[in-house]
């Protein structure tokens, strides 16, 4: 694999949008649901709260409305977006792909603006932004919509005590653009790497063609839990992560000193703990959100970026990089000047 420095595509990350759904759900619920002391859930997984999507927020309304605050501080319109893109790790419904939900509940029927999904679970956006870059660079497309809509909890065992209290749901949305040739603002590097050794430590069985509801209810039922060895997930990611850095940093050509923000997926707490032991990082330059989301899948890495620039800790011109992992095992990354 060519590991050279790349050269750097003009890009803007315009404006950023989030949902938030309805229902706050607070740790206190679960020490009460296990029969655990009052903190045992918050000390377990590190998360003081989460919100939970109800029956009237599926996954494609919270991503539409995500999508909706993002043009509103853009001061745009839906059809002022050439391509649509659905980032989710669980699609909605199998068929048709969430972005078509989506673009319906923007107002774009009829539009004929082209919108499909992505999925690399936790890292679709990554993955998005790395695949839609090149048709910026080519004005295949001059502005691109990434939406997620997750709904974690559809799929959670509420007796296991490992994950049931480590997800939310949510919405999240990035609005990218063609930048001028001279502008600061550029995509320096992305990068991915997969170890399928690792694509049972983290799975639902259910949901595509391998399990069939009509050969076994019971047992399509059982398999559509999520299902984690954390252990081996964590040992696996552990091993793999300072090697895929280090490809990711010399990409960019820059150091891990030179990237004053860092915007990682929030898997969990011990996950961001060794990230930032990993790389010796301040604690001011990791963006952690977990504590009052969750781990919202593939909505976590934008819905982060959507909170740094809120509060003001990425500023134009600023280097900045997003990474994470992902069920398969992958890890992706990108490096870009906001």
């Amino acid at each position: 694999m060519d590991h050279d420095v790349f050269r750097p595509i003009p890009l803007r990350i315009l404006t950023t949008g989030q949902y938030i759904p309805s229902r706050r759900v607070h740790s206190r619920e679960f020490d009460q649901r296990w029969g655990k002391p009052t903190g045992w859930t918050l000390r377990h997984v590190g998360i003081e709260y989460r919100h939970f999507a109800g029956a009237d927020e599926p996954a494609s309304m919270m991503a539409a409305h995500a999508a909706q605050d993002a043009l509103q501080r853009a001061g745009l319109r839906a059809d002022q977006v050439d391509v649509v893109i659905s980032v989710g790790g669980v699609m909605e419904q199998a068929i048709p792909c969430t972005a078509a939900l989506v673009h319906r509940r923007l107002g774009l029927a009829g539009s004929a603006i082209p919108a499909f999904d992505i999925n690399a679970t936790c890292l679709g956006f990554l993955v998005a932004l790395d695949l839609i870059a090149s048709t910026l660079m080519t004005r295949r497309f001059r502005r691109a919509l990434l939406v997620a809509g997750e709904v974690a909890s559809a799929g959670l065992n509420w007796d296991d005590t490992d994950t049931a209290a480590l997800f939310g749901d949510g919405g999240a949305a990035v609005i990218v653009e063609a930048a001028e040739q001279d502008s600061a603002s550029c995509l320096l590097a992305s990068h991915m790497e997969t170890f399928s050794e690792g694509t049972e430590f983290c799975q639902v069985r259910a949901g595509g063609t391998r399990m069939r509801l009509a050969a076994d209810a019971d047992a399509f039922a059982a398999a559509s839990h999520f299902e984690m060895s954390g252990r081996s997930t964590y040992r696996l990611a552990a091993q793999k992560l300072p090697g895929f850095m280090q490809t990711l940093l010399q990409r960019a050509g820059v150091t891990v000193d030179q990237v004053p923000l860092l915007v990682p997926h929030q898997a969990s707490a011990k996950a961001l703990d060794h990230l930032q032991r990993a790389l010796q990082l301040p604690p001011s330059s990791l963006v952690r959100i977990l504590q009052t989301h969750g781990n919202q899948m593939a909505a976590s890495i934008p819905l982060a970026l959507h909170h740094a620039i809120q509060a003001g800790n990425l500023r134009r011109g600023q280097l900045f990089a997003m990474v994470g992992s992902g069920a398969g095992l992958s890890f992706a990354g990108a490096v870009l000047r906001y």
